[in-house]
């Protein structure tokens, strides 16, 4: 059902990376205030150019109705945003990005969701965070879909990370949001303290054997379909990416070394570090 309503995209080609540019610029600059508003209402940063990006594409309008990015280093001297703004986030961390191959670590960032499918506009930040809806646009079908969206997007992002050897992955985000997802049995491990980075955030590390050992069945049935339709993008990415390789952008090219579908989201372990099981908040901050 989840499909039918809102299909998981790896974003590769210009015009849909365009389409979350814009995106990210009607939430992160005139909804939030994160960031300058510019003229050509783009938002990029300096680490989109060694980002894999994904979006939900809404079926009906082909609109964009949500993004996510995983900003990935090709190499050693390409920070993670985490690591340039939030470097107390990560002081005296059990787990940090320099324990790692810099090819394998990631961050994720940059999520937005359409504001017209969330439910109240006094709540658009955590609105933007855990997916919430407006009932007054939407049909039965779709009410019970866009829920769902944030999760599509942490599932999408997975799905594109491991597909490309990303197989650490660490997240600014507000605790509550944190706690939010380990509800739903989607655990991220708390790192450090809580900072002030567009409100009051703490910095998070996930790899794919934490969020596919807490889920529950009808997450990891979801999980498998927008494995799926991952898998299918990240071959056409790696042809296009291929077919294009004298006039692609670096973002472009980042997509040539795309897996295909040799191994379900649920199947991939991390394997460059020897990692407790996570079972819970480590610490209490």
């Amino acid at each position: 059902m989840f499909t039918k309503v809102l299909r998981p995209v790896v974003a590769y080609r210009p015009e849909l990376i365009n389409q979350i540019y814009h995106l990210r610029h009607d939430v992160y600059c005139k909804e939030l205030g994160f960031e300058v508003p510019r003229t050509d209402e783009l938002e990029m940063d300096e680490f989109d150019p060694y980002s894999r990006f994904c979006m939900l594409q809404h079926q009906n309008s082909d609109l964009c109705a949500g993004c996510v990015r995983i900003v990935s280093p090709r190499y050693n001297h390409d920070p993670l945003p985490i690591e340039k703004y939030c470097g107390n986030a990560l002081k005296g961390a059990r787990i940090h990005p320099s324990h790692f191959r810099r090819s394998e670590v990631g961050e994720i960032s940059r999520l937005a969701v359409r504001s017209q499918y969330r439910r109240r506009r006094h709540e658009q930040y955590n609105g933007a965070a855990i997916g919430m809806l407006n009932e007054r646009v939407c049909s039965e079908l779709e009410m019970r879909c866009f829920p769902f969206i944030a999760i599509g997007l942490y599932f999408s992002i997975a799905s594109l990370a491991v597909r490309n050897n990303i197989q650490h992955a660490f997240v600014m985000m507000e605790p509550r949001l944190a706690r939010s997802m380990r509800f739903i049995g989607i655990r991220f491990e708390r790192l450090g303290p809580t900072i002030d980075y567009h409100g009051r955030r703490a910095a998070y590390y996930i790899n794919s054997k934490m969020l596919t050992d807490s889920l529950p069945v009808y997450l990891r049935a979801l999980m498998g379909v927008i494995d799926n339709e991952i898998a299918k993008d990240c071959l056409n990415a790696k042809k296009y990416a291929r077919s294009n390789s004298l006039g692609a952008s670096e973002v472009e090219r980042m997509y040539s070394s795309s897996h295909g579908t040799e191994k379900k989201l649920s199947e991939l372990t991390v394997s460059n570090m020897n990692l407790p099981v996570f079972k819970g908040e480590q610490r209490s901050y």
